[in-house]
């Protein structure tokens, strides 16, 4: 199933994330691991022992793609339920459909940025239209039932408040609480790259999705990547990351 710093990765997300903890607890706790697993000295070598065709190179094709959102998800480790370690190559200026979406998340998340800068903005939802706010369209976003695919499900107007900006350079980290509203995007003119680790056994049946960009399409396909071109992503992002 692995080599060793597989084995080792496995290891150590098991025995910081399979506990009782509460959602406070399980953010931190994937901040922690995100972090220790994107150090220089491991992630190189833990992505060159997927990209030998060490793991699960079939489970983890299908679950990588080219994301709304505007960023390459490659999917490392699978831990089922309970978590799921990704790598993120976001580009600038990819021109998804999604980029501009506001949304947040099924469960807990913890992020580190290996190489460029992630720009973010974190929101609230307005209750009194009289408090101001920016008008978007919401969306309740989820899984189609036989295939991977995204249902986005209009669900009225809203009002939202930005009531964070923020920058994120190489070498650091953040971690969000499922229901946080946020957007994020690569903020240089080279590609940025992110370890992403989602947790929680108690994941959310669907997200919240706010655009002010216009209606979205009622469906959006996920096209899953080829064994073979998930092993070359990992290549290249081996090189990449050796060239730090």
């Amino acid at each position: 199933m692995g080599g060793r710093q597989i084995l080792a990765a496995r290891r150590l997300l098991a025995g910081a994330l399979d506990g009782d903890l509460s959602e406070q607890e399980l953010a931190a706790a994937a901040r922690s691991v995100v972090t220790a697993l994107g150090s220089p000295d491991r992630l190189p070598e833990l992505i060159a022992d997927l990209a030998s065709g060490a793991g699960d190179p079939e489970g983890c094709a299908r679950l990588s793609y080219r994301h709304v959102l505007g960023f390459d998800k490659l999917l490392l480790i699978d831990g089922g339920p309970r978590h799921m370690l990704r790598a993120h190559v976001w580009h600038p200026g990819a021109g998804a459909i999604g980029e501009e979406d506001i949304h947040n998340h099924r469960s807990a998340l913890a992020s580190y940025v290996v190489q460029g800068r992630l720009a973010m903005e974190l929101y609230e939802v307005v209750v009194d239209d009289g408090d101001g706010g920016v008008a978007a369209d919401r969306y309740e976003e989820s899984l189609a039932e036989r295939s991977a695919d995204w249902v986005l499900k209009p669900a009225g107007a809203a009002r939202l408040r930005l009531t964070h900006v923020g920058q994120y350079a190489a070498g650091s980290s953040y971690a969000l609480p499922a229901h946080t509203l946020h957007r994020a995007w690569c903020d240089t003119d080279a590609p940025t790259v992110t370890l992403f680790l989602e947790t929680g056994a108690e994941r959310r049946r669907h997200t919240d999705v706010f655009t002010t960009a216009g209606p979205h399409p009622g469906a959006v396909a996920k096209v899953p990547l080829e064994v073979r071109d998930y092993l070359g992503a990992l290549s290249d992002l081996a090189e990449r990351l050796r060239a730090l």
